[in-house]
């Protein structure tokens, strides 16, 4: 690419698209106050463009820094917009990250009903995705939350899941270790 057609690819991009990036670069460089104007700008210039796929994006950016902030409530307004226009456009795999977003937000707000739920819901589409990595990392967190709730014969029964999916492929020794974990679980 000649140094003209990198200057004329530049001049094409939006100025939605241009805070949208700077926001990606704060972010990388640990500036989240920073990263959060540029994607709120980004924000309202693809409002105003009409671009709902540049609204997603924007909205989930800012989901995830309202996140890190413990902003649960504003966090999730931001993921349920991003959500709506996934849902809109049967964008599965956008929803889908969007779900174990949504999941870990609850469980690091302490609501543990709510986290339960989502991430349910999460290895539901684990099972469907027939993703077993997902599910066992789905599974343990369940586990997690259901020790934290003080709820020990769930928190046992993922973990026997756990073991049940490696027991599956022939991981004996994992298997064997969620097993153990299951039984130390039930003896609290």
């Amino acid at each position: 690419m000649t140094e003209q057609q990198k200057q004329e690819g530049k001049e094409e991009k939006s100025q939605a698209q241009l805070d949208y990036e700077a926001g990606q670069e704060f972010l990388k460089n640990l500036e989240p106050a920073q990263a959060a104007n540029a994607f709120h700008n980004a924000l309202i210039a693809f409002e105003l463009e009409g671009n709902e796929n540049g609204v997603a994006n924007a909205s989930d950016k800012l989901g995830d820094i309202c996140a890190g902030r413990g902003d649960v409530a504003t966090a999730m307004t931001h993921y349920d917009r991003a959500y709506g226009i996934c849902q809109k456009h049967s964008d599965r795999f956008s929803l889908f990250a969007i779900e174990k977003k949504k999941a870990k937000l609850m469980y690091d707000a302490k609501d543990y009903d709510q986290a339960i739920r989502l991430y349910s819901e999460v290895l539901d589409e684990y099972g469907a995705l027939r993703n077993p990595q997902g599910s066992v990392d789905t599974l343990e967190t369940l586990a997690e939350i259901y020790l934290a709730k003080g709820d020990t014969s769930r928190a046992a029964d993922a973990y026997r899941t756990v073991a049940a999916i490696h027991k599956s492929f022939k991981h004996s020794r994992h298997a064997e270790k969620f097993l153990e974990k299951a039984a130390e679980v039930e003896k609290k």
